[in-house]
């Protein structure tokens, strides 16, 4: 199995070392690529005097536009799945194989790194958040559950590199795995451990937040229902 570990990062100066690394030290089985998503602090400068693996786009495009390029990159040179990890060091690639045994336990399509799929969490404002996606996705999916729709930790087979790399509706969002539910797509969930971010701060302060709640909402009940359906 020939398998890319994808690593979207945008002003992750402070982090992105610490990630590679360790990568580089548990993981070396396995391929990455940092995808610099036009940074305006010094990422680029630090992945290119450590001579990491880098795709580097000029202007910052966003988490989908990153997603995009990073599986356009992987279809490219013929690998099997990806593996998308955050920038910010909270995911642990310790994990990867146990993302992998479940893919090929239950034949699914993405396995998601979840940090509620066997614990629960204390109750604050962005885990209620959550919830509220989690359950806007049961209500639309005839009862699929996805306890951690946020998880920026997946793993994708060949088929989904193909889709998310090349269909321009697809988003690494909740929205969008609502919508592939519906269209048939085996979606599972396997327990992880996440870090806190060590340096930087998350792009979703509160505004961002309420307005990121309001557009998933809007796409899992309404719009989804407006897309073309893909045939599995």
């Amino acid at each position: 199995m020939k398998l890319l570990i994808m690593i979207p990062a945008y002003n992750e100066a402070e982090n992105i070392e610490r990630v590679v690394e360790n990568l580089v030290q548990n993981c070396p089985q396995y391929d990455y690529v940092v995808i610099n998503d036009g940074s305006t602090d010094d990422t680029r400068k630090v992945c290119a005097r450590k001579g990491y693996n880098l795709l580097d786009l000029p202007v910052n495009t966003g988490l989908s536009g990153a997603i995009k390029s990073g599986m356009r990159y992987a279809n490219y040179y013929g690998y099997d799945h990806v593996v998308q990890i955050d920038g910010d060091g909270q995911h642990d690639p310790a994990y990867i194989q146990d993302m992998i045994d479940e893919m090929e336990r239950s034949n699914a399509d993405i396995v998601i790194g979840s940090r509620f799929k066997t614990e629960r969490k204390p109750l604050n404002s962005r885990m209620l958040g959550s919830q509220i996606i989690t359950a806007a996705i049961w209500l639309t999916t005839r009862g699929r559950y996805i306890g951690d729709v946020t998880s920026g930790m997946r793993l994708f087979n060949k088929k989904m590199i193909k889709q998310f790399g090349y269909d321009i509706h697809y988003s690494p969002e909740p929205d969008t795995l609502a919508y592939l539910l519906n269209c048939g797509v085996r979606i599972s969930e396997v327990q992880v451990q996440m870090q806190e971010r060590m340096a930087g701060t998350s792009y979703l302060d509160f505004k961002g937040s309420a307005w990121y709640m309001m557009k998933m909402l809007f796409s899992i009940f309404l719009f989804q229902w407006c897309r073309k359906r893909i045939k599995e």
